[in-house]
């Protein structure tokens, strides 16, 4: 599946992971408890970010990976009807296995 993002710098396009609907017990959560995900799958990388020394420096992450980012450091966006968010790769803590 194509992307139809492109990102740019430092930047990576993820699908966020739904948010869980069922406790470890067995009980439901209405939306309004369900806990907003924090991982996902990155789609798109973007070149990585350029230095003081005007060279480009690489990124870590590759399209694949499943991250765990931080919550409030998003940009969330739908295009083509398919939700995406945005998050520079500093804003990445982890990857997830």
């Amino acid at each position: 599946m194509a992307v139809p993002i492109k990102p740019l710098g430092d930047y990576v396009v993820a699908k966020a992971e739904a948010a869980q609907t069922k406790t470890a017990s067995g009980l439901y959560l209405p939306d309004s408890a369900a806990e907003k995900p924090k991982i996902a799958k990155i789609v798109a990388v973007g070149p990585g970010k350029v230095g003081d020394d005007n060279e480009r420096i690489p990124m870590q992450l590759k399209v694949g990976d499943r991250v765990l980012y931080k919550g409030y450091s998003t940009t969330d966006v739908k295009v083509d009807g398919q939700e995406y968010i945005l998050v520079k790769e500093e804003d990445v803590l982890a990857t997830v296995k």
